[in-house]
């Protein structure tokens, strides 16, 4: 059975890893499109209609595959993990069923309009249909961010006779005491992802057209992103990690690498967490730092993996890595955001060409922070699928190793296939560069509306002659 459930968890993973990262896409990119449209509406400048034009497809790709790939997950908890869905049923049933009734629902409705309705319904309406997009996307992370915060650290429940999780408090439930923390650093990291993202398609675009108007506008506004964002990421990251030190102090022993309970833990740069012998190895270290950033005291008390017992213990190696690789970029997006900062003095933010290319490479930055970060909140919660209260083991549904390799390996071809087609007109999409009186999708038949003639291209200069 063990094999079975590692199998079923590579499975989740698997699709998870693949679903995780188009919310996000779809969050961020939705909020820069609703700020796209409100500049435009305020200044009347073309450049952000073109810009709105430019991205809006792309949106529309990547929200489709989000919702594709949510319902194979929803599918999942009943074929993989009936256990888990039959006990923790009560609470997290109800709460999936208000992000479809509320955020998807709100999405989906004002979609169409943001999509094709500019010319039907006018621009101010046509702007209320984006915010409202944006904001579903936002009450999506709510929902979502809720449920999986309570199985990390869950109360305002009760376990009935035949063990089930019964709720007693939603209050407590949907405001659990990791909720208000993750929330935030979820949906920073989406604006991350995004802003990491639009920039380097204009730093693309900028290293073989410096003159593109568009490519200089989208690379700007997300260079502003990463100057902002990214040190407020860290500064979340920092509440984050001592919410976790007080709720779920095994992760945090795991992620850093501590097996030793100190009040003078180290900061492990590197090292080897070796599960057997119950130590790191190769590692390199700074003394007090540890308990510094753990607990804010230079001998701080920070407890190692010892103080737990070895069956729950999360596997640490895993999560040690992953914790680096989050960080590690979390820096990095940071640097480029004061570089960028240093060079707008002067207009040389244009003249950097190797800014500009170290922005493309940045491209997927986001989205492997955001997966790393993810590693370390999911496996450094095992052996739990709710934490101290239902193990994985618990969860799973009684299946074959057969049965879950075999759509396992469906699961890959099936979304390596869907999903790479994907990317790959995503790319095409943004490999084209932005042009004046960008084209969006087919918007219909044009209307007439006081001061609009049948045709008329809203935001440009034509639009006012």
């Amino acid at each position: 059975m063990t094999d079975a459930v590692f199998l079923a968890r590579v499975q989740f993973a698997f699709t998870v890893g693949f679903h995780i990262v188009l919310p996000a896409f779809s969050i961020g990119l939705a909020s820069y499109l609703a700020v796209l449209e409100g500049l435009w509406l305020r200044t009347g400048r073309a450049v952000y209609q073109d810009l709105f034009q430019y991205w809006v497809k792309a949106f529309a790709l990547v929200f489709a595959m989000g919702v594709v790939s949510g319902l194979v997950m929803s599918y999942e908890f009943g074929t993989n993990w009936s256990q888990f869905a039959d006990r923790v049923g009560p609470v997290v049933g109800p709460l999936m069923g208000y992000e479809v009734l509320t955020a998807f629902f709100l999405e989906s409705g004002f979609l169409g309009i943001m999509l094709f309705g500019l010319k039907r319904v006018g621009p101010g309406l046509h702007f209320f249909a984006t915010c409202v997009v944006a904001l579903g996307t936002l009450m999506s992370a709510f929902w979502i961010l809720a449920v999986n915060s309570w199985m990390q650290t869950p109360q305002g429940f009760r376990i009935d006779a035949a063990g089930r999780f019964v709720p007693t408090d939603w209050w407590a439930v949907i405001f659990n005491p990791s909720f208000l923390v993750r929330l935030p650093h979820m949906v920073i990291a989406a604006y991350l992802c995004v802003g990491f993202f639009v920039g380097a398609v204009g730093a693309w675009h900028l290293l073989r057209d410096r003159g593109n108007v568009a490519a200089r506008t989208m690379f700007s506004m997300a260079m502003w992103m990463a100057t902002i964002v990214a040190p407020a990421q860290i500064v979340m990251g920092d509440i984050h990690g001592l919410n976790t030190r007080h709720y779920q102090p095994a992760k945090i022993a795991a992620l850093e690498g501590d097996w030793e309970t100190s009040t003078a833990a180290p900061l492990i740069l590197f090292g080897w967490p070796n599960m057997q012998q119950e130590r790191t190895q190769y590692e390199v270290a700074l003394p007090h730092l540890g308990s510094l950033i753990l607990t804010h005291q230079w001998n701080g008390r920070v407890e190692g993996l010892k103080a737990f017992p070895a069956a729950d213990r999360p596997y640490a190696p895993v999560v040690f890595f992953a914790f680096r690789i989050m960080v590690g970029l979390g820096f990095l997006m940071a640097a480029v955001g004061l570089a960028s900062l240093v060079l707008r003095r002067g207009g040389r933010l244009w003249r950097a060409r190797w800014l500009q290319r170290i922005a493309v490479v940045m491209a997927p930055a986001g989205f492997i922070a955001l997966l790393a970060g993810w590693v370390v909140t999911e496996v450094g919660r095992q052996p739990f699928t709710v934490y101290g209260q239902l193990r994985t083991v618990d969860s799973v549904s009684p299946i074959g190793l057969p049965g879950i390799a075999t759509s396992l390996a469906a699961f890959a071809v099936v979304y390596l296939t869907v999903y790479g087609a994907g990317l790959v007109y995503l790319l095409a999409l943004v490999r084209r560069p932005p042009v004046p009186a960008e084209a969006g999708p087919p918007a219909g038949v044009p209307i007439r509306t006081a001061g609009i003639t049948p045709g008329q291209t809203f935001g440009h200069p034509s639009a006012a002659e």
